[in-house]
């Protein structure tokens, strides 16, 4: 079975947007990728923003109202916890204080972010264009938020 990617096309707001390449992980959360490619394939994250973009810590996006508590009309999932490390370059599930809480939301890590690790759902990492996660605009939200285009599962 060939590797099944996630191709994000952002639009950063300052002409540095561009592909982000995800590595799906669904040997670590294979319920996550599912939900996941599931929504992508219905067009749920194309013009989703970036609602949540702390430098040097992580972007978070996946909200379709922009707010940062909004979802899927999907219920939520079970977490799927691993020890992978949350490092540059990983997408992880987002979630409530609940940890069976995930849904739609998620977010990618800038850096060192180890104290999320088995607290976390990781379903991906970034294996290309992880310079356009960096030039998202920043901000809790940013002023002009930087959003996802299109997302296509291949």
């Amino acid at each position: 079975m060939a590797e099944e990617t996630l191709t994000l096309t952002l639009d950063t707001g300052n002409d540095t947007g561009g592909d982000v390449v995800i590595k799906l992980r669904s040997d670590l959360a294979p319920g996550h990728v599912e939900r996941i490619s599931e929504l992508a394939k219905e067009g749920f994250y194309d013009g989703v923003v970036f609602h949540r973009v702390i430098p040097g810590f992580m972007a978070q996006g996946g909200d379709p109202t922009g707010t940062g508590m909004g979802g899927s009309k999907k219920p939520d999932l079970k977490a799927e916890f691993s020890a992978e490390p949350h490092v540059r370059g990983i997408c992880s599930m987002a979630r409530s204080s609940n940890p069976n809480s995930g849904n739609s939301q998620f977010f990618i890590v800038f850096d060192d972010a180890t104290f999320l690790d088995k607290q976390y759902t990781v379903w991906g990492e970034v294996i290309s264009g992880m310079e356009h996660v960096d030039a998202l605009p920043k901000g809790e939200p940013p002023r002009t938020p930087g959003k996802i285009v299109k997302a296509t599962v291949a």
